[in-house]
């Protein structure tokens, strides 16, 4: 199941608005065949590694990360596709809550085949977190926090000179995060301090570019910034509420798309309602203070650089105004070091 979790990220990038799935074969304690869901639109992970296994797949048993499907979407349903091959057992690590697909693992039983489930079920959540969230609650995006930080917990020296805190390696992992995400999203603060592009530029490209979203209640983003030059290339929307005629009628007239929301309860809802599943916010220090203490960020991305700003700098969390959702505990999820610099994703705790 391991080995097949580690296929199932192949797909990273390329499988959305579908999870990401990898199966594995296994014969008489031989691997026989390996698939993964590919692309979206593509044959699904059971499908692929079936292929592969061929003939040898008959009397085979069959590891699989999400819970087969039962149903006809662009694809044929993969537990037919099992209980032709003539498998004796399929292992899934998570079942599908989707109420479309459900229903895979009772088929599978009723045409004789045996089923064992829950097998590295934790991991298999974590890998399609925002795919199972967006079936739990349609209400928001699953938000990814990334911060990059000092040793001192702070994201910027007080004169706000050092452009970068963390080095290639760490930031050429923020771009592999970027293209898993739907949106990318900085608050205006950062957008005018930094003028970003917002887009994958290092690892693999996914399917669908990420959307580029400001929060700029005001609508100051100037037309020059790169984001407005690039919108009719890359999707870019503003969120806000109160941004004067004049510049709402020149950003559109640049191909900026204006999500009118006052409130970030509000906003979230509307990026959701806009397509938006997985939302990864990179800056800057109110808006992440406000997600914070709002209980709205379900991952928190640390990217902390082994310098010290001193006094003056710009705190991380000094804006953090804690509310009813916010989360006063936080569990690891993984810690990686990229270069020089160490990585760390969080949980809010019981999520």
């Amino acid at each position: 199941m391991r080995r097949a979790l580690v296929l199932a990220r192949r797909g990273w990038g390329r499988t959305a608005p579908n999870p990401m799935v990898g199966a594995v074969v296994v014969r008489d304690g031989v691997v026989v065949g390996e698939g993964w869901h590919a692309e979206f639109g593509g044959p699904h992970a059971e499908v692929a590694a079936l292929a592969a296994a061929g003939e040898r797949a008959r009397g085979a048993d069959v590891f699989v990360t999400l819970e087969p499907c039962a149903h006809h979407g662009k694809t044929p349903p993969c537990v037919d596709a099992l209980i032709t091959a003539g498998v004796r057992r399929v292992i899934v690590a998570c079942a599908d809550p989707n109420p479309v697909a459900v229903g895979g693992t009772a088929k599978l039983r009723a045409a004789g085949i045996a089923v064992t489930e829950g097998v590295e079920r934790e991991a298999a959540e974590e890998l399609n977190a925002p795919f199972l969230f967006a079936l739990r609650d349609p209400a928001r995006p699953f938000v990814t926090l990334k911060l990059a930080v000092s040793l001192d917990g702070a994201l910027a020296p007080g004169d706000r000179t050092q452009r970068w805190l963390t080095g290639e390696a760490a930031r050429k992992q923020v771009h592999r995060q970027r293209a898993g995400a739907d949106a990318v999203a900085v608050g205006i603060g950062t957008a005018l301090s930094d003028d970003p592009a917002l887009t994958v530029r290092s690892g693999r490209r996914p399917r669908v570019a990420p959307v580029r979203v400001v929060f700029d209640p005001r609508g100051r983003l100037p037309l020059a910034s790169q984001l407005v030059r690039t919108a009719k290339r890359v999707p870019t929307w503003i969120v806000g509420d109160a941004l004067p005629p004049e510049s709402a009628a020149a950003l559109v007239k640049s191909g900026v798309r204006l999500l009118p929301a006052a409130g970030l309860p509000a906003q979230l809802r509307a990026l959701r309602e806009a397509g938006v599943g997985h939302l990864m916010v990179e800056g800057g220090a109110n808006l992440a203070g406000a997600l914070l203490g709002g209980g709205f960020v379900d991952r928190l991305v640390i990217f902390q650089a082994p310098v010290l700003l001193g006094a003056g700098a710009l705190p991380a969390f000094g804006v953090v105004s804690p509310g009813m959702g916010a989360p006063e505990q936080w569990r690891v999820i993984e810690r990686r070091e990229f270069g020089d610099d160490l990585m760390t994703i969080y949980a809010p705790a019981g999520r």
